[in-house]
């Protein structure tokens, strides 16, 4: 277990991974999340509900009891980045903000100097066969 995550997890974000792990078959397990480079924003992400972290994966604990499971990678490359959630009626998911990175170039909105963000809709959330 990863004692003090070098990331952080906004209420919204903290609130919607509690409700996909308490609706899911694993109730008491733990929301694992996967980020890869890659995307607009430099980064691809998938998450599942697990009831166990798999091999190599860290727990982190979220809150007082949300257990968040992150594979070796994903833990190198949310360093220093804030996981919020955005519900609109243009978007639902995750979003993932990284102060470090410059936003995409292919933006044409006004704040495209803004720190980079990623988004995971909840249309990517798949349900993985019982180990």
């Amino acid at each position: 277990m990863v004692a003090a995550p070098d990331f952080t997890v906004s209420a919204a974000a903290e609130k919607f991974m509690r409700r996909m792990v308490r609706f899911s078959e694993h109730p008491t397990g733990g929301f694992r999340l996967t980020v890869t480079p890659g995307g607009c924003s430099g980064y691809a992400s998938e998450f599942t509900v697990e009831a166990t972290p798999r091999a190599g994966d860290a727990e982190v604990v979220v809150g007082d009891s949300l257990r968040l499971f992150l594979p070796a990678e994903s833990r190198l490359l949310l360093h220093g980045v804030s996981v919020d959630f955005t519900d609109t009626p243009t978007q639902s998911g995750l979003v993932f903000v990284n102060p470090n990175q410059a936003a995409c170039g292919c933006s044409t909105s006004a704040d495209a100097s803004s720190p980079a963000e990623a988004t995971v809709t909840v249309a990517s959330l798949r349900r993985m066969a019982k180990h």
